[in-house]
Formats: C-alpha cells, sequence, structure tokens
C-alpha cells in the first residue's frame, strides 16, 4: 500500500499545504495528476510525495486518520521533472502564492492540474503485424511499404495506397495504434554560417566566457550586436549537448529572433508563447521534454520548460515589464531565470540597452557581472531632433502631426526607404466628451474613460473589453447633441497619414490588428518584405525590431507616460524611446529620428536625446532613494478586491491593523474599480524582503481562512503600481 501526499487545485493560501490519499498503484510517481475526492467533490490533485508501507492500517495508525484512496491516475508519467517540482516550492515562497498555482503556470494548458481537463489530440499510425494472410499484389506492396517503414500515419497511408491500407488492416497483417500529435519540423531550412565579430562584440563575448560569474548584464547600445553574441555563446552550449533558453519579452519579437535562431540552428528549434493555441503549446513542451530539441525560443512562460541539461539562458530586453507575471503568481520571468540557472550551473544573459535600474545597480556592486558594448555595428547613431508641441501648436501646426515629422516622412518616401511611427495608445481618440454636459464617456464596469474606434463605431474600454455600439445619446444628460473627441490613438494617425500621403503603403500594429493568430509574424514580414513604406504601431513595435531600410523612427506624445503616477513611469518613457529610436539606422543608411513632446526640459528627455543611459540612471537614482523606491528598498503590495465595497474594506483594515514588523506601511489606498471590483492596496517598502514575506504570508493566510473573504492579491516587488 502507498501513501500519496498531494496538493489540491484549491489556490488559497490557507489550504495550501499536502492531503493525504492511498493507492495500491506502485507505478505512481511524483508530479503526476490523480483525481481524488475532497469534501464531498472529486478534484483534481498533484502528487508531491510516494511512500510505500506494509499495510493500510500501518498508514491510518501513522497518519492518527482514515485515508481515502484515490479515484484513479490521469498520467502514465510526470510532465514536470524533479527540478520543477523543486522550483515550484521555492516560487510558491518567494512570490507569497499557493504551491498549487505555481504548477499550474508551469504546464501547458492540456495538462494543467485542473477539473477542466483538456484532452491531448491523438492521431493514427501503422505498424506492419507478424501474421500470415492471403494479400493481393496490391496489399503485399502496402505491406512491405509499411515493414520499411516501420511506422507511418494512417492518413499517409491512405493518401499513398487508399482503400488498400484499410483492406490490410483488416486482414490483421497492419495494426492501428494512437500516438499523441507532434511538433512537425521545417526541414528545409536552410543554415547560415556565423558572422565575423566586431572588436566590440569579441570584446564582450571573451569577458562573458571568462567571467565566474553566473549572472550577466550586457549593457550594449541598440545596433551593437547582441543577437550575434547570444547566438555564438547558445553554438558553443550546443555543441557540448546542452540545452540554450533565447527569451524575448513580447510575441511581437517572437518571429526575428526564432528567424535568427533556425537560421543558425536549423529548424530543430522550440517555439513557445501565447499565440500558439493549447494543442501547439503542449506539442512544444514535449519536444523539449523528450530532448528533441536543444534550443527554445520563447516569451515569459518558456522559463518553466521541463528541460534536462540547461547550458545557456539569455533574458533579451531584461528590463521590459513583460517578463512579470499579472496574475497569481505574480513572479518575474527574470528571478526564475536565475534561480533555474543556478540549479544547472550555467550562465544567465541579461540584455538591454536600457537595463533596469535594479540589474545595473546590481552590475556596478558587483554582484552581476557588466559587459558594456558601447558602439554600434555601423558605428554610427541616429541623428535625434526635439518638437516642442507647445510652440508648435502655437504656430498652428497639427498636434498629430509636426512639419518636422511631415518633411522628413516625405523625403523618406522619395528615397523609397522605411518609417516606423511609435504611438503607445491605440484606438482613434482617447475619449468622447458630450457636447452638452461635458461628461466624458466611461466604462459602465471602470472607473476609466472609453476609447472612441472609429473603423467600427464603437467605444472600448482597453482594461475589461467593455464594448459600447452606436452610442446615440449622452449616458449622464441623455442629450443628443452630439460628442466631441480628444487626444488620438494609432487609429487617427493612420488616417491622418493616410489624408496626407495618398500613395503612400501603411500598416498599423496594435492590439485591434494583431488579435488574430499569427498576426504580428504576417504584418512583420510584410513590413521587411517592403510591402509597406510606414509602420504605425504601439510599443510593440518600439524594440527588438531590425529592418535595414527603416531610416525615420517618429515618436508621438514621447513624453505621455511622464504624466503617470507610478513610481517607474520616468524610466518607462527614457526606456520607450531609447529603444524606438534604436530602430533607426541599423544598416549602411543614416538613421534619424523625431520625438514630439511637451516638455523637452525633462531629464528622462534629455538624457534620451543623447542616448545616455548612464547619466539618466545618475539622475533617476536620486529621486527613487529620495521615495524609497527599489533599488534602495524592497516592496510587497497587498491587493484586496472584492464587488462587495464594505467587505473589502474590512478585510484591508484588518490586514493592515496585523501588518507588524520593520518596515513601512503605506495605504490602505483606494484604487480605480475595475470590472465592478473595488479594489484596495497597502504598500509596505522596507530592507529585509525575507522578514517582509513571512509576516505578509502570516497575514493573509489567516485572512484566507475567513468564509467568503474578497480576493487578496499578493505582488512581491511590483513592477507597475496604477
Amino acid at each position: 500500500m502507498n501513501l500519496i501526499e498531494c496538493w489540491i487545485e484549491h489556490p488559497v493560501l490557507q489550504l495550501d499545504k499536502t492531503y493525504s490519499y492511498v493507492t495500491e498503484n506502485d507505478s505512481i510517481v511524483p508530479g503526476v495528476r490523480v483525481l481524488i475526492n475532497f469534501n464531498h467533490r472529486e478534484i483534481i490533485g498533484f502528487v508531491e510525495s510516494v511512500t510505500k508501507y506494509n499495510s493500510l492500517e500501518e498508514i491510518n495508525e501513522e497518519k492518527g486518520f482514515e485515508c481515502k484512496p484515490i479515484l484513479s491516475v490521469l498520467d502514465e508519467e510526470s510532465y514536470l521533472t524533479p527540478e520543477l517540482i523543486n522550483l515550484a516550492k521555492w516560487m510558491a515562497y518567494d512570490t507569497v502564492s499557493p504551491t498549487i498555482s505555481c504548477f499550474k503556470t508551469m504546464l501547458p494548458s492540456k495538462v494543467k492540474p485542473t477539473s477542466s481537463n483538456h484532452k491531448i489530440k491523438m492521431e493514427k499510425w501503422v505498424h506492419a503485424n507478424d501474421f500470415e494472410a492471403s494479400l493481393t499484389p496490391k496489399q503485399a506492396e502496402v505491406y512491405e511499404y509499411v515493414c520499411t517503414k516501420g511506422e507511418l500515419k494512417y492518413t499517409d497511408l491512405r493518401v499513398k495506397y487508399g482503400v488498400h491500407a484499410k483492406n490490410c488492416i483488416d486482414k490483421g497483417v497492419l495494426e492501428v495504434i494512437e500516438k499523441e500529435v507532434s511538433a512537425i519540423f521545417d526541414d528545409e531550412i536552410v543554415t547560415s554560417e556565423r558572422l565575423n565579430l566586431s572588436e566590440c562584440q569579441e570584446k564582450a563575448m571573451k569577458q562573458i566566457q571568462e567571467t565566474d560569474k553566473s549572472v550577466i548584464l550586457l549593457h550594449g547600445l541598440t545596433g551593437s550586436g547582441k543577437t550575434e553574441v547570444y547566438l555564438q555563446l547558445a553554438e558553443e552550449v550546443v555543441e557540448k549537448g546542452k540545452q540554450v533558453l533565447f527569451l524575448v519579452p513580447e510575441i511581437s519579437l517572437t518571429p526575428q529572433m526564432v528567424s535568427r535562431v533556425k537560421s543558425r540552428f536549423g529548424s530543430h528549434v522550440a517555439i513557445y508563447h501565447s499565440g500558439l493555441n493549447p494543442q501547439e503549446k503542449y506539442e512544444q513542451f514535449k519536444l523539449v521534454k523528450e530532448g528533441v530539441v536543444n534550443v527554445v525560443v520563447g516569451t515569459r512562460s518558456s522559463v518553466f520548460m521541463p528541460f534536462y541539461d540547461l547550458g545557456l539562458i539569455i533574458l533579451d530586453e531584461e528590463h521590459d515589464h513583460s517578463y512579470k507575471q499579472d496574475n497569481t503568481p505574480q513572479y518575474h520571468c527574470r528571478d526564475i531565470a536565475i534561480h533555474r540557472a543556478s540549479t544547472f550551473g550555467c550562465k544567465v544573459i541579461l540584455g538591454s540597452a536600457t537595463p533596469s535600474l535594479e540589474s545595473y545597480a546590481r552590475a556596478i556592486r558587483n554582484v552581476y557581472e557588466l559587459v558594456e558594448m558601447n558602439q554600434r555595428i555601423n558605428e554610427t547613431l541616429p541623428t535625434i531632433h526635439c518638437v516642442n508641441l507647445k510652440n508648435t501648436i502655437k504656430k498652428g501646426e497639427s498636434y498629430i502631426l509636426s512639419n518636422t515629422l511631415v518633411e522628413k516622412i516625405e523625403e523618406r518616401l522619395k528615397r523609397h526607404e522605411q518609417v516606423i511611427l511609435l504611438l503607445n495608445r491605440r484606438g482613434y481618440s482617447t475619449t468622447l466628451r458630450c457636447n452638452r454636459c461635458q461628461e466624458v464617456i466611461m466604462c459602465p464596469h471602470c472607473e476609466l474613460a472609453m476609447s472612441y474606434h472609429a473603423s467600427d463605431k464603437t467605444l472600448k474600454c482597453h482594461t475589461c473589453g467593455e464594448v459600447i455600439r452606436n452610442i446615440h445619446e449622452c449616458p449622464t444628460c441623455k442629450s443628443k447633441a452630439g460628442f466631441s473627441t480628444f487626444g488620438f490613438g494609432t487609429q487617427r494617425l493612420e488616417e491622418e497619414l493616410q489624408q496626407r500621403f495618398k500613395e503612400s503603403r501603411i500598416l498599423r500594429m496594435d492590439a485591434d490588428t494583431t488579435s488574430k493568430k499569427n498576426s504580428h509574424e504576417r504584418l512583420l514580414q510584410m513590413f521587411e518584405d517592403g510591402k509597406a513604406d510606414i509602420l504605425v504601431g504601439t510599443q510593440m513595435i518600439a524594440k527588438g525590431l531590425d529592418y535595414p531600410r527603416v531610416t525615420l523612427v517618429g515618436v508621438l506624445n514621447a513624453d505621455a507616460g511622464l504624466n503617470r503616477s507610478d513610481y517607474r513611469s520616468v524610466e518607462s518613457t527614457f526606456d520607450l524611446i531609447v529603444q524606438a529610436s534604436g530602430r533607426s539606422g541599423r544598416s549602411e543608411l543614416a538613421g534619424e529620428v523625431v520625438l514630439q513632446v511637451f516638455d523637452e526640459e525633462h531629464y528622462a528627455i534629455q538624457t534620451a536625446l543623447r542616448q545616455d543611459y548612464v547619466s539618466f540612471f545618475n539622475c533617476e537614482m536620486k529621486f527613487r532613494h529620495a521615495g524609497g523606491y527599489p533599488p534602495y528598498n524592497y516592496m510587497i503590495s497587498i491587493l484586496v478586491q472584492d464587488m462587495n465595497q464594505d467587505k473589502a474594506k474590512k478585510i484591508v483594515k484588518e490586514i493592515h491593523n496585523e501588518l507588524k514588523g520593520d518596515f513601512k506601511i503605506l495605504g490602505p489606498s483606494t484604487l480605480l474599480r475595475i470590472k465592478d471590483t473595488y479594489r484596495y492596496r497597502i504598500l509596505i517598502k522596507g530592507k529585509d524582503l525575507e522578514k517582509m514575506k513571512d509576516c505578509v504570508r502570516s497575514v493573509v493566510r489567516e485572512k484566507c481562512a475567513i468564509g467568503g473573504c474578497p480576493t487578496i492579491k499578493v505582488d512581491v516587488n511590483p513592477m507597475i503600481l496604477d
């Protein structure tokens, strides 16, 4: 008889412990999913450990209660390696999250430990049986063909031999078996040779190879050739039979990185990102688990791939906020990568032209190895112009496209070069205001203004997704006097460009145009193939893209992010400008950048104009120090939310009163209502993160034990405080 300890699928801290069950199944192993009866409900359990006993009586005596048997075993083998199981338990502690939520985060949805279990797609294969039967000449040909192949897909056999394949199965000489659908490789990809490195690249590569530190911050200018350094380091690792993980922050960056990696390593590369459907994700996950591939390219969730011998992790654009998970467990991909690298004894390269302040601070304190690449491959930075919109609007110029930007776009179109225009707001206009009462149309479920989309004449909330169609009267005063639009988004910019440059070909890339499968790849391929002159988009086009004919980048409302109340708003603004500027002039053609701003004297704008990260770092660190923000202090955010306002208020006040320790407590503060949910936040700051986490874990676990408790979300070292 076996004692099974398993985690159950209730993702609350109160139940964050294992529960005991028994089974006579001797093949069960840690990591598999089992069906159990918990509190008179059939739910999924995730096996933590298996211990053999002589009898059920011995188990019950040791436990002091009668252990129930499991109902069934759902997996023949564990989808998670022992290393991943240990990682999940560490992650639960590090992020103050339920352990089961960490297991669920790691697995593709087809095999998550959840009761809404997906079925894995199967396909029919055939193989030959050692069975004598009378066969026609054509059937004998089918039989011999299968014998030479060993096994092949039934559909392929039917295409080649039609009904004769079925006749062989009916006679028993061929047998049909079901196998999981596997990923298909494109073996026609032609690989390319490694490029010759510049002196700057060679120096960086040598420093990375020789350092004893496991974490390297590769601080390189945009266009300095960081990707080629990644690839050549990865080649060395793969030649040793080890595995490599390339991480990119957003799906829009995946196609180009995949193309670069496959051109060097061939088609046997696993791809993992949110654009794949559940079956495709499962197939890629299996490629890694079964050791079919040595190289993985993916976004945040690919950090949990089941590697067996990881030799290098590359985190490109390491500063990007997309590496932080919004939902429980709110982990940072960088932390997971560093922890896994320590387990495998390999190096992590954090690459960026604009490193996060935390990473750069660790590097200059010699915690990380700092590797600098301060020279572009073409040895020329783009020329950056700053347009002060306060002055140009007074002169009667457009508030969307200044005369300077219009002139420079015209020059590029005449020379058949390409332009990228960045506006970090989608839609047609930012707000719609009633002409009578002057009230802005707000989302009925969020305390946020709705954005107007002219293409389908709808108002959309970009937070909860609420859509209002064909609005004719004001929801506030019921007037039908009409509305005025304020602000502008990518749709409005696209319209303005089309009116001014009637012969130009324009592509728009934002959340509205990239919602369909493979749309990111399709739009970027069109631009790369020269089928568009101007690419308009939000921040998804601001980083990582490399197109040789792009010689002009325009950043509209470049300082808009400075108006946000979040403590990282200045850093985010600087990052966005520098990253976007880096898309221009990356080949032989000289590049230019036009920044349209209202506050050109702000140090984020001035340092971005000079591409001067170190000066920006020094300025921003003064403000971080004055406010006690990271990297000078650690922070933990405790968010309490519920549709019942009184219930949420009561719990957040209780949590505030029970938090005791050597740290500063801010709040509770009232946040904007989102999706009909009232939200309150407590923020704690301190020097001892472990003690802060212990205190929060204890208080939150106690509150979760209360029946009908509001949702409590803990975010250790939050990236954004809205």
